[in-house]
């Protein structure tokens, strides 16, 4: 076997290094039974490195390059083009281009071929290099096939390559080219199909494009092709185009556009049996490669050739349960503000919070839907709870409801929202009507103090355990941690304050045309936590603002031993105990806090400097008192104008009577609901500082490289090694792969068992156009510079900017202080941010689809709380 050529039938699965992902995929391909292949061979990365390498020239740019970083556009570029020029005019080696043209002969040096770039990092699960590098079609003769694979190797460096492998964290000089050398065919007709479709994701649903020639017509965009829409051997869409030129090679070489004669400009490009064959290839290749692939086909004499498959890297993945049913799943970080991924110890924990089963897509959370859509009284429920304060979950239902026959195949079961489950029992009315009889802030103390004594005694307790016991004590603990969650007159209250808000803005709109006026009868409520939390770090920064040396030395300082630099400058041990105490309170949290997992401010004092210097450079000393004071003022305001206009209508004592026993039972219980989050995330804290004192002694032991590595691992597979003192590294190894490309992905808003993906649209009719559609949750309209932000710790804010960010969980309070207005892209009506927003008396509009990409930072953009929409001006 040659070290530069291999045949196809030669490629075996272990070639990935020497072939590339498109050679490797080739060589399976060629193997698959039923399925044609034009026949060629691979030119080695073996031929490309030793090429390569003996050319000093080429490592000295090839250094050059590895120094730069995305941003460095024009020395890539500049760096990129020498090196191509180096790579093209390298010699090759005799043995090399020796084995090249013995080849070629024995397929035959008459015919022609494609050369096509496979590189080591190209056509993989979880990234996708297609397109990066070059792809020459119809040559012929040998000394055009050597010129054409230098091309090829050098197209390793164009510098929509170069920036694509900058992005994806490939080094340069660890990808290496394999030159896939196949015989063309030339085709009647040539396309693309996937078997899942692209835009809906759905597994069950298969697409193919289809256009005359040449596939390069298509893939250039000279050309709209036909589309095939095709389930279980049935044509369920067609689009047929008009598709006015084809691309065709030439006799003596290279290619050439042709005009279509008009008569066949809008013909089909294939037959009805052809699309029902070319499924069945698609459904056998991708049962073979076990994954949805995206398959290059032609064509010729009737008969179908397949080119290239390759895996699909763009669809959000399966749910892991697949029992055949056809299903409905929710997204869980939509209702919690928090949809980026997540480590299996975090979903572990969270999931225990949960009473109904969760599953996993994706590092991320999903609850079954099944059951309530497949009864109308749950369908109901849907719409009245989740789909009140999010219409783009509202919209996902309704669309579903209309597809008859695919609600009637859901299956019948025990619906997840009833009135007879653990979180809705028939006494949590009882108790939200006995708070609302009592409306005695006295209430909310008594919670509060009830869970900070079953904090204390957690924080005690726990230190009293290690190993398998400090396990068994935390699956304990989290029963009575959910008792509290769920406790009846918690929940009582926090039913209570949402029906005061809602009761204020529908009454107060019918009665006085006054829109959302819960907005500002909600700002500087007691007890509220999260907005407490916000206001607190005014009081530090006011501490910062005396010392110009603790300021320099924040404006400097990194992560490491931050605590012990602070205290060697001028005023650093009094900001210190003010931080500490600060840290004390809300140490616990972060963003995305569901995560155990995640880095808490405790664990990372330094995230609360950008905010604190945006403090300082923005308010005057006292900001605090003066801020709240200004709310509650305004709030007072607000309650006196609606009762002062509420009495001189038709019975309109009564109305203000009743209006002002709501404001009361708004301002006395509203506060509460960020409580039991605050509650769950501080239980959370106590748990990951034990776990992280096992994970300590396991890198001792030398079973983990590092603490963190516990984060890979379910609770119970940490109960395990643990317990075992064993563990294959490599799951922890795959699994951090895995969440990389996690990381990536945009979870949707509900997911079928199919894969479809449901995303929701807005009605855009009554808002101006180019507006951008979202919720209103905060009323007012303001006008400012965006400021887009998608991690809080590179927060740069001025007096006046506006918010935009991903989403926003409470760990993002601090910065509310400091803007006048927000936008997100995941939110609800009585999401924590809406709420927060509302008590700063923040315009906000939620739920805004790719806010952080449809506007740029620094743009000056109108935020209507009122309406729900976002003008970039």
């Amino acid at each position: 076997m040659s070290a530069y050529v291999l045949g196809f039938e030669e490629i075996e699965k272990t070639k990935l290094m020497v072939v590339g992902g498109k050679g490797l995929n080739l060589g399976e391909l060629s193997r698959v039974e039923g399925i044609q292949v034009p026949e060629g061979f691979c030119v080695t990365t073996e031929a490309y490195k030793r090429t390569v390498q003996q050319s000093k020239k080429f490592t000295e740019l090839l250094n050059q390059l590895s120094l730069l970083m995305v941003e460095d556009r024009e020395r890539i570029a500049e760096i990129s083009e020498n090196i191509r020029m180096v790579i093209e005019e390298l010699g090759m080696a005799k043995n090399i281009s020796e084995e090249i043209i013995r080849m070629h002969s024995e397929l035959g040096r008459e015919h022609a071929y494609a050369v096509r770039s496979s590189a080591t990092a190209e056509d993989l699960p979880f990234a996708s290099f297609a397109g990066q590098q070059d792809t020459y079609l119809n040559i012929i003769g040998s000394e055009a096939l050597l010129e054409h694979i230098r091309k090829c190797w050098a197209s390793l460096f164009t510098e929509r390559a170069v920036i694509y492998r900058m992005q994806n964290g490939f080094d340069h000089s660890k990808v290496f080219l394999s030159v896939v050398i196949q015989r063309m065919v030339f085709p009647e007709a040539s396309g693309i199909m996937f078997t899942a479709d692209p835009v809906t994701f759905n597994r069950k649903v298969l697409s193919i494009d289809a256009s005359f020639g040449l596939g390069e017509t298509l893939v250039s965009g000279l050309v709209n092709p036909d589309n095939y829409k095709v389930r279980a051997g049935k044509i369920v869409e067609k689009t047929i185009s008009t598709k006015k030129v084809a691309i065709y090679a030439l006799t003596e070489g290279g290619t050439q556009e042709q005009e279509i004669e008009p008569n066949r400009q809008n013909k089909q490009t294939l037959t009805d049996e052809q699309i029902i064959q070319l499924e069945e290839l698609g459904r056998k290749l991708e049962a073979y490669f076990s994954s949805p692939q995206d398959i290059e086909w032609c064509l010729f004499e009737n008969t179908l050739y397949i080119v290239q498959s390759r895996p699909i890297t763009t669809l959000f993945p399966m749910l892991d349960l697949n029992d055949g049913e056809n299903r409905v799943y929710m997204s869980v970080g939509h209702q919690q503000m928090m949809t980026e991924a997540m480590k299996p110890l975090g979903i572990s924990f969270f999931s225990f919070l949960s009473n109904s089963e969760l599953n996993t897509a994706g590092g991320r959370l999903f609850f079954d839907l099944s059951h309530d859509l497949a009864s109308p009284i749950g369908r109901k429920l849907i719409l009245t709870t989740m789909g009140k304060n999010d219409p783009l979950v509202h919209n996902v239902i309704s669309s579903l409801m209309e597809r008859k026959d695919f609600i009637k195949a859901l299956p019948k079961g025990k619906r997840m929202l009833t009135l007879g489950s653990e979180e809705l029992t028939w006494s949590l009315p009882v108790k939200a009507i006995q708070a609302y009889r009592k409306n005695d802030i006295a209430i909310v103390q008594q919670l509060i103090s009830e869970s900070q004594e079953s904090l204390k005694e957690v924080e005690q307790t726990i230190e009293s355990f290690s190993g398998e016991e400090l396990f068994d004590f935390i699956e304990q603990d989290h029963k009575q941690l959910k008792e509290l969650l769920y406790d009846q007159q918690s929940l009582g209250v926090i039913m209570v304050g949402v029906y005061a808000v809602n009761w204020l803005n529908k009454k107060m709109e019918k009665w006085l045309g006054d829109k959302n006026a819960a907005d500002t009868l909600s700002q500087s409520v007691p007890y509220n936590v999260t907005s407490e939390m916000g206001l607190a770090l005014l009081d530090v920064s006011d501490v910062v603002r005396q010392y110009p040396a603790v300021i320099s030395y924040f404006e400097e300082e990194k992560d490491e031993a931050f605590f012990k630099g602070l205290v060697k400058v001028e005023g650093g041990g009094t900001v210190a105990d003010s931080l500490r105490t600060y840290l004390e309170k809300y140490g616990m949290r972060c963003t995305g806090e569901i995560d155990i997992t995640r880095t808490r401010w405790s664990e990372q004092p330094t995230t609360l400097i950008p905010m604190i210097l945006s403090n300082i450079k923005n308010f005057e000393p006292n900001a605090r008192s003066k801020k709240f004071e200004q709310g509650r003022r305004e709030a007072e305001e607000k309650a006196q104008d609606l009762l002062t206009r509420l009495e001189p209508l038709p019975g309109g004592k009564q109305k203000a009577k009743k209006t002002q026993k709501m404001i009361s039972v708004l301002r006395n219980f509203i506060g509460y609901r960020e409580y039991p989050k605050y509650s769950f995330i501080s239980r959370y804290y106590i748990y990951k500082k034990a776990l992280l004192k096992e994970a300590t002694v396991l890198v001792q032991k030398g079973i983990i490289s590092e603490k963190e590595d516990i984060y890979y691992l379910s609770f119970e597979e940490l109960r395990e090694v643990v317990r075992t003192n064993q563990l294959d590294y490599r799951m922890i190894t795959e699994r951090k792969e895995k969440y990389e490309f996690y990381e990536k992905l945009t979870p949707p808003r509900a997911m079928t068992s199919e894969g479809e993906v449901l995303f929701g649209q807005y009605n855009t009719d009554n808002i101006p156009e180019g507006a951008l559609a979202g919720i209103p949750v905060s009323t007012g309209i303001i006008e400012g510079r965006a400021r887009v932000v998608l991690k809080m710790e590179d927060a740069n804010i001025e007096e006046g900017d506006i918010l935009v960010t991903a989403f926003t969980d409470p760990s993002w309070t601090p910065l509310f202080v400091s803007v006048k207005g927000l936008v997100t892209e995941v939110g609800g009506l009585m999401t924590h941010g809406a709420v927060i927003a509302r008590e700063y008396g923040l315009p906000a509009v939620v739920g805004v689809e790719n806010a952080t990409k449809l506007i740029k930072d620094g743009q000056r953009i109108r935020v209507n709380g009122s309406e729900g929409y976002v003008e970039i001006v």
